[in-house]
């Protein structure tokens, strides 16, 4: 079934735009909330999460892009579970660590207001991934967007922790360069 279709069914209160969610981006979310919580029955509670979340604010919203919306959701839901669950547990988070490494580059204002510059600095980032090589991109992503610790991005690159956090510095201005350079910081 096509997105379109799926959104009209979310405001249609139609209880199979569910199902077709989950049919169409189930694994996709799935995978999102895996790489975050490290946990299956996590990320099945985070995926279900998605699909109440969806339920709930599609009466508002009708997104242009379904899975990128269904993915931001499953996101958020598995960053939520994961903070609850570290905070718990060691009092403190390796996700806080992204986000705090991230604070100076992106700014920090959810005004709803500000809701189309929020876009634009959404593309402007989504930009600047898609110009990395592979390998910084492998970095950018899976510490910035999947919160992975920088031990395991490091095994999987090959490279030591200080390489990996160098390249991550690196990226950090880089990025920082590009959205004063759009006007966007």
């Amino acid at each position: 079934m096509e997105d379109l279709a799926i959104v009209d069914l979310y405001w249609q209160r139609s209880e199979q735009a569910i199902s077709e969610s989950e049919r169409k981006y189930g694994t996709y979310c799935s995978s999102i909330a895996e790489r975050i919580c490290r946990s299956e029955r996590d990320a099945e509670e985070c995926v279900s999460d998605t699909w109440l979340a969806a339920w709930n604010s599609m009466p508002d919203k009708r997104p242009e892009r379904l899975g990128l919306y269904l993915g931001c959701l499953t996101r958020h839901a598995a960053i939520s579970r994961l903070r609850a669950e570290q905070s718990l547990k060691h009092g403190g988070a390796e996700i806080d660590l992204v986000l705090d490494e991230l604070s100076d580059v992106l700014p920090s204002d959810n005004d709803p207001a500000k809701e189309a510059e929020a876009r634009e600095l959404g593309e402007a980032v989504r930009s600047f991934a898609d110009h990395l090589t592979e390998t910084e991109r492998h970095v950018f992503l899976g510490r910035y967007y999947y919160g992975l610790p920088v031990k395991n991005i490091s095994e999987r690159l090959g490279y030591s922790e200080s390489r990996t956090k160098s390249l991550m510095h690196r990226l950090r201005g880089r990025l920082r360069k590009q959205l004063e350079k759009e006007g966007l910081l």
